[in-house]
């Protein structure tokens, strides 16, 4: 019976499910290998089973970690939202909100180097394959929601007020615009592409006027 390849031997290699929880294998490995045979193959042509036995483990393994295919495209989202929240609510008071919160969007989505190959394959998923758009709506009014309230809390609106929505809309559709350019410069630096994206497209905050 042939052994199973070591991980130096292959890159998408995670420690086998033996029964209970494989202490080697993470959710986030398992998505990235997953993200590799989608773009490679395919998002429909694809199969857990595929997945399962590219990175040497048991359907049953992924199931652990995902319900669906299309979740592994998600799986830092829950971490990056908290972070964003956190990174918003640490900003100086004296900070433009929509600045504050364009910069703790970045930090939250900036994986660093070592996760740039991770990082481009998800923006891959996430602008172009329809498995994948059909849940990122879910996930993006959550973030907008985020953007709203802290906006609303300092400049001392309602979450539904036009300014703060129109800032949590601006900033979606500047990231999604951002790794869009970002995909297509490769040399380019992922905060210098959503930066970019941002200074074009925020909306002005409306002058207040005392009666």
């Amino acid at each position: 019976m042939q052994s199973e390849p070591a991980a130096a031997e292959n890159p998408m290699a995670v420690v086998a499910d033996r029964g209970g929880r494989p202490a080697s294998t993470s959710a986030h490995a398992l998505a990235a290998a997953a993200q590799r045979l989608f773009l490679r193959d395919g998002f429909e042509q694809t199969s857990v089973e595929d997945i399962a036995a590219a990175v040497g483990v048991s359907r049953r393994t992924f199931f652990r970690y995902f319900a669906t295919k299309a979740d592994v495209v998600w799986v830092e989202s829950d971490a990056e939202l908290e972070k964003f929240r956190r990174t918003m609510a640490e900003s100086p008071t004296t900070a433009d909100p929509a600045e504050a919160a364009a910069e703790a969007f970045i930090a939250a989505l900036d994986h660093g180097s070592d996760e740039t190959e991770w990082a481009r394959h998800r923006a891959e998923l996430i602008l172009y394959a329809p498995a994948v758009q059909a849940q990122s709506n879910a996930v993006y009014r959550q973030w907008r929601r985020a953007i709203a309230e802290f906006v609303a809390q300092r400049t001392g609106q309602q979450p539904d007020d036009d300014y703060p929505v129109a800032v949590g809309h601006a900033i979606l559709a500047a990231s999604t615009a951002g790794h869009e350019r970002w995909i297509a410069n490769p040399d380019a630096e992922f905060a210098d592409c959503l930066r970019a994206m941002f200074a074009l497209m925020m909306p002005r905050r409306p002058h207040v006027t005392n009666t």
